[in-house]
């Protein structure tokens, strides 16, 4: 047997003992410590952060800690999750955070001008394009309170994807390593509807990491009306389905049934035909039927509501 041939047959290293060795992977209790630490800083720091700039009360708990590979930890995340992919520039280029659907859900509720009382526990579902805006801003004061703890040099602002559904986020590529991490599981409470939110951070971040609480920015509860204020600018840059409706000439149940394929339906009116148009059932705008080069199109005559009434409503 050559030197060659032997070199081939000397087994590959375990990944556990090659990534304790290249400080990839710690021991339990003190990752688990590390995590903890975390927790106590979310649990002051975020709760403050969302009443300064709502004026909504909040709890947050730390539940505990995972440990494994990072793709495994986020594929066991409830699917009812949010997620985005996070770097901050000296410490971590991998952060995955989740936030459950759920507290953007009944925070939105909120921001519309519902009351505690009135909130019902959320159903289990996707959450809209303009609940996922609400979500950018959400993950921002996520990132915000980890950049503080971790204090990272050169005072760089964590980088975030868009929001993403758990279901639809991309396998990873099959030939990339996946890499130890930690999830950092926390509850969430806002008017006694319970979520929960996570960090799944790679341990060769955690590990160097000393967490140190950033300072105390305590403010007043007023109803800061910035998240309001942003949520409605991007409620107005959001596209929204319409739908027209035309009425038809009445016709009696007996011809309806005997229509075939290539019958014509004449509109109801003879002159300009009129239309209303629709977005989340809501008539927006009193329209008329026309033609434009190949087109056909619809020009608006009237509005139904005023710009306020229409925003709220599609906010809902």
């Amino acid at each position: 047997m050559t030197m060659s041939d032997a070199s081939h047959d000397k087994p590959a290293m375990d990944p556990a003992l090659l990534a304790k060795l290249t400080g990839g992977l710690g021991d339990r209790g003190r990752v688990a410590k590390i995590c903890s630490a975390f927790g106590d800083v979310y649990g002051e720091f975020l709760p403050d952060i969302i009443k300064s700039e709502t004026g909504l009360d909040v709890t947050v708990s730390y539940l505990g800690c995972e440990i494994g590979y990072k793709n495994h930890l986020v594929d066991d995340l409830s699917h009812n999750v949010t997620l985005v992919d996070a770097t901050l520039r000296n410490w971590s280029q991998n952060v995955t955070l989740a936030c459950g659907n759920g507290f953007v859900i009944t925070l939105m509720e909120h921001l519309l001008g519902a009351t505690a009382d009135t909130i019902e526990e959320p159903a289990e579902r996707l959450l809209s394009v303009i609940e996922l805006d609400l979500a950018v801003m959400v993950f921002d004061k996520i990132a915000k309170v980890l950049r503080s703890a971790v204090n990272a040099p050169g005072g760089f602002e964590p980088s975030l994807s868009a929001p993403h559904a758990h279901d639809a986020r991309p396998r990873p590529a099959e030939d990339k390593p996946d890499e130890f991490a930690a999830a950092i599981n926390m509850s969430i409470t806002l008017a006694g509807i319970v979520s929960e939110f996570s960090l799944i951070i790679p341990q060769t971040a955690l590990l160097k990491t000393k967490v140190t609480p950033p300072k105390p920015k305590r403010q007043t509860g007023g109803n800061s009306p910035e998240w309001t204020e942003q949520l409605g600018d991007q409620v107005r840059r959001s596209h929204v389905t319409l739908e027209a409706k035309i009425r038809l000439q009445d016709l009696t149940l007996r011809t309806i049934s005997k229509l075939m394929a290539g019958d014509v339906i004449p509109f109801h009116d003879s002159g300009d035909v009129r239309v209303e148009v629709s977005a989340n059932s809501k008539e927006l705008y009193i329209c008329e039927f026309g033609r434009s080069g190949e087109n056909y199109m619809v020009r608006v005559k009237d509005t139904m509501n005023s710009d306020d009434e229409l925003i709220r409503h599609l906010m809902n």
